[in-house]
């Protein structure tokens, strides 16, 4: 395959990578009543509710969630959903470009967003939460699909061949974590880790197949454990230090990160949808955001 072409591939790849399950998604929220081990589902809201793509859910206060949204010529934007005021602000509202997988960063100042700017670039910018002018934070780091943030900096995913998890100590100093790894890159809450899915393994259990989450710690540079995905279902997130929340099909499980079997929390029988995919979590709120596929005729 000649540079040329790979490089169209690259854009392509990781374009379909971002966009995983585009065409009609939900955002659906969740009441979640928790105490120590335990956790319970409560009442059910569709926060959104139309044919196209609201999907990558992430908190960035306790009363706002971004989200990467399309309209209808086919643009994707960053929106920011007010719990207290039920309304939905444009964070972004770009033509020449698309925003995807919101994440706040560690100052609090800016809401960052992998950007897929108009010459194909795949790269990390930095939105102000007062609206100022984007900021782009990695100019030679590309493309990137996935990331998560401590100390300021960023644990990117990096499509190539293989793709890789990077981690940016310093301009010299960008430590390749790992390779062929999954599209969940997650930090352990209250910890310097930094939780990936490591797909060079595929563990059996029971008769099931599934891979392995191992945690880089950036402080130590040492890799750790934690565990199995549920089957092979590459969206978890941290519902707190201990414990992972994952899907599969209709259900939601919940393990502790250093136990290997997943617990089922309950199944979700929404009319119209099918398959819940990325999560979000608010302690605060007490809210679960799962996506799910809106079923077409």
């Amino acid at each position: 395959m000649n540079k040329q072409l790979f490089s169209s591939f690259l854009i392509f790849f990781i374009s379909s990578l971002l966009c995983f399950g585009q065409g009609n998604t939900d955002l659906i929220a969740i009441d979640v009543k928790k105490s120590g081990k335990k956790i319970s589902l409560g009442h059910i809201t569709k926060l959104t509710n139309r044919d196209g793509y609201d999907n990558q859910p992430s908190f960035i206060n306790d009363k706002q969630l971004a989200f990467s949204s399309s309209d209808q010529e086919g643009n994707f934007d960053i929106i920011i959903y007010n719990f207290e005021t039920e309304k939905f602000t444009n964070l972004t509202k770009t033509k020449d470009q698309n925003e995807y997988s919101p994440r706040l960063t560690d100052c609090g100042l800016y809401v960052s967003a992998v950007t897929v700017e108009e010459s194909g670039k795949q790269r990390l910018w930095l939105y102000p939460t007062n609206f100022g002018e984007p900021e782009l934070l990695y100019d030679d780091i590309e493309p990137v699909g996935y990331y998560d943030w401590y100390d300021n900096k960023a644990a990117m995913f990096v499509l190539g061949r293989p793709n890789s998890l990077i981690y940016p100590y310093s301009k010299e100093d960008k430590l390749t974590i790992s390779q062929n790894i999954g599209r969940t890159v997650r930090r352990q809450p209250k910890t310097s880790i930094i939780s990936f899915i490591d797909k060079n393994t595929v563990i059996e259990n029971d008769g099931e197949q599934s891979y392995s989450i191992k945690g880089f710690d950036i402080e130590k540079r040492k890799m750790i454990d934690l565990g199995p995905t549920k089957a092979t279902i590459e969206d978890f997130i941290w519902l707190d230090k201990n414990h992972l929340l994952s899907s599969d099909g209709y259900s939601l499980y919940v393990r502790k990160y250093n136990e290997n079997q997943w617990s089922k929390l309950g199944d979700l029988s929404i009319d119209g949808y099918k398959n819940i995919s990325r999560l979000a979590y608010s302690k605060k709120l007490r809210k679960i955001i799962i996506v799910m596929d809106r079923v077409t005729d």
